[in-house]
Formats: structure tokens, sequence, C-alpha cells
């Protein structure tokens, strides 16, 4: 059976995430993440991707992104991979694929949800054991967002701008969301929907979305379905 596209929607922010092979590592040195987050940089402007949050882990990648127009995302981490996993290759002396198949992608959507996602993603090294505070992993967007770090590959999401006027005020009122307790309900939620590929948001956001794309935009039901009662005489 085919795959079916993802939900892809411009203007539509897409938490993304790309995990290696089998879990084993993509980054083996800070070079490694150094190289990936340059070509996410040029991929991003070349194919009109705006990113508004990321953390670069051990073996997986996770990123916001919103695409200027349908199909933008694909392209830009086929570019990505292209580009990274061919030098990661040459450079630890290995051959085959890095991925572990295609990456999954969910839309965001909603001031509740689009912030739970940038700090789902940005806390990802805390939560992982690898630091203490999420300023002190090098590789992820919190610095920009939350301390006002120049960041070429960050550009905010309206709903971040919205948090106030004054870019001081706002960097402040952001890192006063880290200091709140994990919605553990809210995470598994965000995980399942782009695990799925859905639209993560308002019921109102999704009947848009299944409007606009005709096809379903919410979560299956864990479990298997019921089964036809026909099938059990």
């Amino acid at each position: 059976m085919a795959r079916q596209p993802r939900l892809d929607v411009p203007g539509v922010a897409q938490h993304v995430v790309q995990r290696g092979n089998d879990r084993q590592p993509c980054f083996a040195s800070a070079a490694d993440y150094g190289r990936y987050r340059q070509a996410l940089i040029e991929a991003s402007l070349r194919f009109g991707c705006s990113v508004h949050a990321y953390v670069l882990m051990t073996n997986h990648v996770h990123i916001l992104v919103t695409p200027a127009e349908r199909g933008a995302v694909s392209r830009m981490m086929q570019a990505i991979g292209r580009r990274y996993v061919a030098g990661f290759n040459v450079r630890h002396r290995r051959s085959g694929t890095l991925w572990e198949g295609r990456f999954k992608a969910g839309l965001v959507a909603g001031e509740r949800y689009v912030l739970t996602c940038y700090r789902y993603i940005e806390l990802n090294p805390v939560r992982a054991g690898m630091t203490a505070a999420p300023e002190n992993h090098a590789w992820s967007s919190y610095g920009a967002n939350a301390l006002g770090r120049h960041d070429p590959l960050v550009t905010p999401h309206s709903v971040y701008l919205s948090l106030t006027a004054s870019a001081h005020d706002r960097w402040a009122a952001y890192r006063e969301l880290f200091h709140a307790p994990s919605d553990l309900a809210a995470i598994d939620d965000l995980r399942t929907h782009t695990r799925q590929q859905k639209a993560w948001g308002s019921d109102r956001f999704r009947a848009e979305i299944e409007a606009l794309t005709q096809r379903a935009a919410g979560v299956r039901p864990r479990g298997r379905p019921p089964a036809n009662p026909r099938t059990l005489k």
C-alpha cells in the first residue's frame, strides 16, 4: 500500500523529528553538530522554511519549522540528508543509511500548542540527562529564544512574538515558561500526533485542516480497532 503524503500546509508550523537508524548516534563529534546545523541553515533559506526551534541530540533531531509552500520541508530535509550523510560517512569511514526511514512531521497551531512544542524541543537535553539546564546545551535554539543570543537559524514564530512587544521582556517571559512543571499529558499528546503525522491543536484547527486537505487530521485511538461483528460469526 502506498504511503499517504504528510499533512503539509503552507504557513502552518510542523514539528519534525528525525532519528538515527536503529537509534544509533547521528552525531559523533562537535564538528558533526556544526556541519548539520550549517546544512540546516542553508537548506532552510534555500527552500523557504522558517525554523523557530530546534535541538540536535546524540541520535535524533527535533525542528519546529514553518514552510512558505507545500513540499518545502521535505525538500529541506532531503537536501540536508544528502549533504550531511555523505560527509558523515566519509569522516567516520562508514557506508549506508544514517537515518531511520523517513522523518516524521505533524502540524502544530495555536498559542498553547506552539509554545508547548517550543518548550518540549528545547528541554530534550534536560529530559535525556545530558545537561541540568537547557542553556547548557550548545546545539539548540534555547540561547536565541530565551537569552537573545544571535542565531542565524532561528526565525521567531508569531506566537512567540506575541508574548510581549519588548525583546528583553519576551526573553524573560519565555524563560518563565521553563519554570513550570512539564505537562506530561501534553507531551504524550504531541509525541503521538507527530508519530502519526497529524495536526496538533484545537478541534477547530483540526477541522480546518481536514476541510482543506480532505484527509483525517486527528490521531488514531490506541489499541486494535473493534472487530466487525460479522467476522465473529
